[in-house]
């Protein structure tokens, strides 16, 4: 119901009793039967929630309700503030008591086209270059005082083409059509640290303008896109919100036959599927493979869950005019077992959850029978190839807001993995297997070089954290200038390979005490001794400073009982407990290193 493509006139129509289910975390159906029977509702899932504030430079009230429907479906609960009609610049500008004392944790600008200040056309390039200048120094302006008073998550729509232009062909050169695309380009570039773009001229384009605007709407009320348009605004800004908050998926995992290749590998042969330009078919095949290629270059992990022949399936990705090769996936499951089985060893193998995963199978009964046993997102792209595609980019799975280099390297990182528990199999004692791996380890505090990515980090890791408390670039930088802040990160190499930045810790001292806000970890290397290796240099930090105590929190979430107990196997001592949360102590005194198998390197020395 929420996902690609929307069926816009059930959603407006049934907006209501979809709010009351997804609240209650149950379908429709259901319910409808709990209000035909007088049934008790279940108890309500648990929900991430965030104060959004939509400073709007058109009406915004059926936008951000159809945000609250999407943002509650990606299990994040909204609190909403309104600025007024086309009150953006003042509520930015200038003082707002209200908006102040609402504090918000994302800030939303909507404007579009119709909040430009431009002339309908230019006499030359230079004119409407110092134009576009302009109005891109009203839109910073904005942002930094944003920025200054609340340091928060800032996103911006860019700007969509205007409805009609009255230059003809020329608009594109040297009338609004120009001027808006010269100031998106300006827009990006000027992009401070903390705001994000969302892509309206793209939505539009794809939505296409015919049915983005709704011109009779614009005038008797004020809105600056038709309702399909308002609703697919808000299903991609959920996307962007929705990644910001670490709820970005991470897997992409395809079946084979008919799905990467045409035909069935094993009756066909491999000169009988089809992939490559040599007909329409295979083309769109090879189209499919070079998308998910190009999803794996930029960091997002791809496996295999086919009902096949191990060795068949494999001799397909040797076929010359396949663009994806075995060597592309991080995790390969050819076999005859029910898929929903094969995806739950895969994601123990990878060590992810599975509601971070996107699988994509081209048949209904496959797809259906994942989808009823698995916290996995099943898109339903029909039998034709050519969808595959729009259902992965329109559904915002991937939603990407920043390029680390960790991105990049992260699928990397998961086969060198896969070479890590392959060789552990080669060793009698764990032991024996970690000192075989040459493991070596920068402990640093935060510098300004990884500031995004452990801002990234802090906000995508669930299992290994012990409080998931989730910061902004902003937040983060100036917690790594605080003098009353411990800071740090951790970065592992080994034989295989760079395990990049994966361990972030952050304490604040108060007096002689030292209290632990956050702890994690990316499960890419678990068992390793890396969190050993943190607090044998967090600890050290606290001594230099003169802390006599330090304490640590484990808040439960619905991932992170894997770290429940870390502070009691690190030396501390339970002082609280009770079933939502734990508080722990250690005297600075008697703490034990940790660390026996990491060769460790301090940045700043």
């Amino acid at each position: 119901m929420f996902s690609y493509p929307l069926d816009h006139q059930f959603i407006l129509r049934k907006k209501k009793s979809l709010k009351r289910a997804l609240l209650q975390g149950i379908s429709l159906d259901q319910l409808k039967n709990i209000d035909q029977q007088g049934l008790a509702m279940p108890p309500p899932p648990s929900f991430l929630s965030k104060k959004i504030a939509i400073l709007g430079g058109s009406s915004t009230h059926e936008l951000k309700e159809m945000l609250e429907l999407f943002l509650l479906d990606k299990g994040i609960r909204a609190e909403f503030y309104e600025s007024e009609y086309n009150k953006f610049y003042e509520d930015a500008i200038f003082s707002n008591p209200e908006l102040d004392a609402f504090k918000p944790d994302i800030i939303y600008i909507h404007t579009s086209s119709f909040n430009l200040k431009i002339p309908p056309f230019f006499p030359d390039y230079e004119s409407l270059e110092n134009a576009a200048k302009i109005e891109l120094e009203r839109f910073l302006s904005i942002h930094q005082a944003l920025k200054d008073r609340f340091n928060c998550v800032i996103i911006q729509n860019n700007f969509d083409l205007p409805a009609y232009g009255n230059l003809g062909n020329l608009d594109s050169v040297l009338g609004r059509s120009a001027l808006i695309q010269a100031l998106n380009v300006l827009l990006a570039k000027h992009l401070k640290k903390g705001v994000y773009i969302h892509d309206i001229l793209g939505l539009s384009s794809k939505v296409g303008l015919d049915r983005w605007y709704d011109l009779g709407l614009y005038y008797q009320a004020k809105y600056a896109m038709s309702m399909a348009g308002m609703m697919e605004c808000a299903f991609s800004l959920s996307h962007l919100i929705g990644s910001i908050c670490g709820k970005a998926k991470k897997v992409l995992v395809l079946d084979l036959d008919n799905t990467c290749w045409g035909g069935v590998i094993g009756d066909d042969g491999l000169n009988g599927i089809s992939i490559g330009d040599e007909s329409a078919l295979g083309e769109a095949y090879s189209a499919f493979q070079k998308y998910a290629k190009e999803l794996n270059m930029r960091g997002v992990v791809l496996g295999v869950c086919s009902k096949n022949e191990q060795a068949n399936a494999l001799e397909g990705f040797s076929h010359p005019r396949s663009v994806l090769k075995a060597e592309d996936f991080s995790a390969f499951y050819a076999n005859w077992n029910p898929k929903n089985l094969n995806l739950q060893s895969m994601a123990k193998e990878l060590n992810l959850g599975l509601d971070s995963f996107v699988f994509i199978d081209d048949n209904p009964s496959e797809r259906a029978i994942v989808r009823e046993n698995l916290d996995v997102s099943v898109p339903e792209v029909g039998s034709e190839v050519i969808d595959f595609i729009a259902h992965i980019d329109r559904n915002g799975y991937f939603e990407c807001i920043s390029m680390a280099k960790e991105d990049l390297e992260r699928a990397k990182s998961y086969a060198q993995n896969a070479m890590r528990v392959q060789a552990q199999s080669k060793f009698e004692s764990y032991d024996d297997f970690l000192k075989s791996l040459e493991m070596k380890a920068e402990i640093s505090s935060f510098s300004p070089i990884y500031l995004e990515r452990i801002t990234q980090l802090i906000n995508k890791t669930n299992q290994f954290n012990t409080t998931t408390h989730r910061y902004e670039y902003a937040q983060v930088e100036k917690m790594s200038k605080d003098k009353n802040t411990i800071a740090l990160y951790g970065r592992l190499w080994d034989k295989f390979g760079d395990n990049g930045l994966i361990a972030v810790s952050i304490g604040h001292v108060k007096g002689d005490v030292c209290e632990i806000d956050l702890w994690l970890m990316s499960c890419r290397v678990l068992k390793r001794g890396m969190e050993g290796v943190m607090m044998d240099e967090f600890m050290a930090r606290t001594k230099a400073l003169g802390v006599r105590l330090v304490r640590g929190f484990y808040y439960k979430s619905a991932k992170n009982a894997m770290v429940a107990e870390l502070y009691g196997e690190l030396g501390f001592q339970c002082i609280t407990q009770d079933e939502a949360h734990s508080i722990w102590e250690l005297e600075v005194k008697d703490y034990k290193k940790k660390n026996h198998f990491i060769g460790v390197e301090n940045a700043e020395k």
